[in-house]
Order: C-alpha cells, then sequence, then structure tokens
C-alpha cells in the first residue's frame, strides 16, 4: 500500500518541541535574560542608525541641528529639512521596517516555509497594483483612502498565490510557492505599468515608489498609515505562543488548547495589514521579509516569542541602514532603498536557495 501523500502547505521534515520546553528553570531563565539584553542591543542600534538616518543625507549635518530643529525652530532651510523631510522619513522607515520584518517572521511559520516573504510571494507587487489602480484609475492620492487598495491587493495575491503554488497531488513546496509568488508578482507589475503607461503624470509620480522608495514623505504620510502599521505590528507580536503551539502540527495545537482557525486567520489579517500598510508607504520592497526572520533564527532559535519581536526590531536597522547607504554613494542625488535592498538581500537568497536541505524540500 502506498503512504498517504502529504497535502498541506510545506513538506518538509515533522517539527520539533519548542525550544527551551526541557531546559532546566536556572537555564531557562538565564536564556532569557540574555535574549532579552540582546533586545535593548538591538533598540540600541535601532536608535543609532535613526540618527545617522536624520544626520545623514545630500547635506550632513550634525545632531545638535536636529536638536535644535525642535527645541529652537528658526525657518532655516537646514530646519526645513529635517522637520519635514528627514524625521518623517526615518520614522516612516522604522515602521515599514518593522512591518515587513514582522510579517516575513509571520509568513514563514505560518506556513512553515523558509523562502516565505512578502515579496518573493508576491504579497507586495499585489499590494503595489491595487496602490497603481487607485492612483492611476480613480484619482485617489490620500494614503489613508489608497491603503484599502493596498490590503485588497495583497489579500489577492495571497489568495492566488497559495491556490496555484499548493496545487496538485503533492501540496506546494518552499520552492514551488516561492516560483509561483514570483510569477504572480511579475504578472501583477506588468499590469501595473501597463495601468501607469495611460498616464504619463501618474507614471512620472510613481515611478520612484514603484522601485520602492523612502524618499518624498510627509509627516502627514506618516501620521494617516500610523494606525494600520500599529494595529499590524501588535496584533503580529501578539501571535508569537499560538504560533508555537502551531509549529507542533494541527493537532498537537488544538490539544494545546490553540484555535487553529482562529489563529490563521488573525497571522492572514496581520500579514494584510502589515504590507499593505508598508507597501502602500514605500512601494515594493523585497527582501527583509526574507533574510531578516534568517539571521534572527540562527541567533535566538525558532521560539517564536523571541523571533517576532527581534524581527520587527532587526528589520528597520536594515532598511534605514540600506536608506542611508543610499543616500551617501550618489550624493547630491540617491539611490532608492528598494535598490539597495535588492543588492543586499538578492546573494542572500541565491545562497539560501542553493542550500541543499531547501532544495530538496
Amino acid at each position: 500500500m502506498r503512504p498517504a501523500e502529504h497535502t498541506g502547505p510545506v513538506a518538509g521534515p515533522a517539527p520539533g518541541p519548542v525550544p527551551g520546553d526541557g531546559e532546566p528553570p536556572s537555564r531557562r531563565r538565564r536564556r532569557q535574560a540574555v535574549l532579552a539584553a540582546g533586545l535593548l542591543l538591538a533598540l540600541a542600534l535601532l536608535v543609532l542608525v535613526a540618527l545617522a538616518s536624520v544626520a545623514l543625507g545630500a547635506r550632513a549635518m550634525p545632531l545638535t541641528a536636529a536638536l535644535d530643529a525642535f527645541l529652537a525652530p528658526d525657518g532655516s532651510s537646514d530646519h526645513t529639512v529635517i522637520r519635514e523631510l528627514r524625521v518623517p522619513r526615518t520614522l516612516l522607515g522604522i515602521g515599514v521596517g518593522a512591518a515587513l520584518g514582522l510579517a516575513g517572521a509571520l509568513m514563514q511559520s505560518l506556513t512553515r516555509n523558509p523562502l516565505a516573504d512578502p515579496g518573493i510571494l508576491g504579497i507586495n507587487e499585489g499590494a503595489a497594483l491595487g496602490v497603481t489602480l487607485a492612483l492611476g484609475l480613480f484619482g485617489l492620492s490620500d494614503p489613508a483612502v489608497y491603503v484599502w487598495f493596498a490590503f485588497a491587493g495583497a489579500a489577492g495575491a495571497s489568495v492566488v498565490v497559495y491556490a496555484l503554488g499548493a496545487s496538485g497531488r503533492t501540496g506546494g513546496g518552499p520552492v514551488r510557492l516561492a516560483l509561483a509568488g514570483i510569477a504572480v508578482g511579475m504578472v501583477f507589475t506588468a499590469i501595473s505599468s501597463a495601468i501607469l503607461r495611460i498616464d504619463s503624470q501618474t507614471y512620472d509620480r510613481m515611478r520612484f515608489w514603484l522601485t520602492g522608495s523612502l524618499a518624498g514623505q510627509t509627516a502627514d504620510t506618516a501620521l494617516r498609515l500610523a494606525p494600520f502599521l500599529v494595529a499590524g505590528l501588535a496584533l503580529g507580536l501578539f501571535l508569537g505562543r499560538p504560533l508555537n503551539m502551531l509549529s507542533l502540527g494541527d493537532e498537537a495545537g488544538r490539544a494545546l488548547g490553540v484555535a487553529v482557525g482562529r489563529t490563521r486567520a488573525q497571522t492572514a489579517v496581520a500579514v494584510t495589514l502589515l504590507c499593505g500598510s508598508a507597501t502602500a508607504a514605500a512601494g515594493p520592497l523585497w527582501f527583509i521579509g526574507l533574510a531578516v526572520p534568517h539571521a534572527v533564527r540562527a541567533v535566538v532559535g525558532q521560539d517564536m516569542r523571541w523571533v517576532l519581536p527581534y524581527s520587527a526590531l532587526v528589520a528597520p536597522v536594515l532598511l534605514l541602514g540600506a536608506d542611508v547607504a543610499g543616500r551617501l554613494i550618489a550624493r547630491p542625488g540617491e539611490v532608492q532603498v528598494g535598490i539597495m535592498c535588492a543588492a543586499i538581500g538578492a546573494p542572500i537568497f541565491i545562497l539560501m536557495a542553493r542550500r541543499r536541505r531547501i532544495a530538496a524540500l
């Protein structure tokens, strides 16, 4: 008799117990203390990168000028640039980076797919198509309005990609889902480009956004998108414990008291909020949600109670660092952060794809 074929979303070895369950109490406390100290270190690094983002650019400014811009603004051009451009850009970069890092960690845990990423699975491109429709066809320029189109596009892309990648008798392995996501993302990008060709003015306004950029966003944009980002981050961080239980399998999760359907629905809502609002703010960005959770798990292990907050802190460090580097290497212009993220993340993706373990899934 043939063994039953696996029909779940990912083919691979059965997950083991949650790390730390069998540790002695004293060792567990020491480990938690070290991980908590690591979170504080990541937060400190994020503060340093944020300060660099405010101070560095086409024109370097001392940090004292940034303080004076808020404590004693004099209306000078330096103070105007800091208050109206660099600080909103930095805050938006923190929010977008945290959203993409957390979304990637949630997706990889829920699908048990090491290649899950908002960009690779086509979710960012779906959100971008929604924004393109809102701006190019309907003329909606208010972020609080077109973000709903981004949510619809992100949700629709996730459904299409999963339907294509998980079809067939063998289910959807990581590479199969990744290929489906890349194909769907290319289709959505082609549709977006065709729509933008209809209106050259809209194309000129969106061409940097489609590349992925934090430039040109004002404090008003950040404030309008902040509620969606905060809601997605709060919901995503709340899911650490139930996702740990689901990593043991659906049956084991139910035995431990986890509502499987509700947890999956909450994760899908969190990913949609995070990806939709991040893409509406900065355009489609690749590899942040792929590379950061893998690096985090290599350091902290598989416990999602630590993976999620670490991903939410480390991802904006990478995004803001790439943004600052893009401003410094092309003065007085800049290289868009989407290009910089692709340059950093593409080699990581290639190395992952060549790993024998992932290729065999």
